[in-house]
């Protein structure tokens, strides 16, 4: 069942100078359980559309759905906090929290119990690689790769049904970057959720079920990987 869609989506950049049409009529549907590959040249429109889906904006016109409702007419701070988690490329740490502490946030902010948060970021941190000995310290002490590690764990531990993701692998080396993509696979497989990665890594390409391919702000293709839950899918992905 689709859950989240994208309806004649069109968003445009404005300035004094110039406008610049990012999306110029997107139309996609997205469901749980499936890994997604949003693909594309610098400027294609690839971060646009993932800010839309994470209602960060509204378009210019079209309508983005959350079953079924338009996100613009509700609560996008709630829709963010109970359904989208975000993995952004620039990762939004909080400088002055620990890597603990980070994870912690989301769900402290849900009102869960502190002792119930601190094991589950605790859980989340170590299934991405980063122990005990790095949880009490700051991002600033933390390598590229391991900050990358924690915004990663952040967006697992709250637990929502969609989970988009700005080059997750961006700084992490290639032993690290292929237990992430496994990682966020297995969410979408064994856990049901949604996962949308804007990326250009062709390792993430080749794991996705699906590989959508934007160009000037619109869907270029839509190719059909791996075993796609729900759907008959051949083995592999053509780049």
């Amino acid at each position: 069942m689709y859950t989240l869609s994208l309806t004649d989506v069109k968003y445009e950049y404005r300035n004094k100078y110039q406008t610049v049409n990012a999306l110029t009529g997107i139309n996609y549907a997205f469901r749980c359980g499936v890994f997604y590959a949003v693909m594309g040249k610098s400027g294609s429109g690839k971060t646009t559309l993932l800010s839309m889906l994470a209602g960060l904006d509204n378009p210019t016109s079209g309508d983005v759905k959350f079953a079924d409702t338009a996100i613009r007419g509700i609560d996008r701070d709630k829709y963010r906090l109970n359904h989208i988690s975000v993995i952004y490329q620039g990762l939004n740490l909080f400088p002055l929290l620990t890597s603990l502490e980070n994870v912690m946030f989301p769900l402290m902010y849900k009102k869960t119990p502190k002792p119930e948060a601190r094991r589950i970021a605790a859980e989340k941190l170590l299934s991405v690689g980063i122990d005990e000995t790095m949880h009490r310290r700051l991002p600033s002490m933390l390598s590229g790769g391991e900050r990358q590690r924690v915004a990663i764990a952040r967006a697992l531990a709250n637990k929502t049904e969609f989970i988009l993701a700005d080059e997750p692998t961006g700084n992490l080396d290639t032993e690290n970057s292929a237990m992430i993509v496994s990682l966020l696979r297995g969410l979408a497989r064994e856990e049901d959720i949604c996962v949308i990665v804007v990326t250009h890594d062709p390792a993430i390409s080749d794991e996705a079920d699906m590989v959508l391919k934007i160009s000037d702000g619109q869907i270029l293709s839509v190719e059909q990987c791996n075993d796609t839950p729900g759907s008959p899918g051949e083995p592999g992905c053509s780049q």
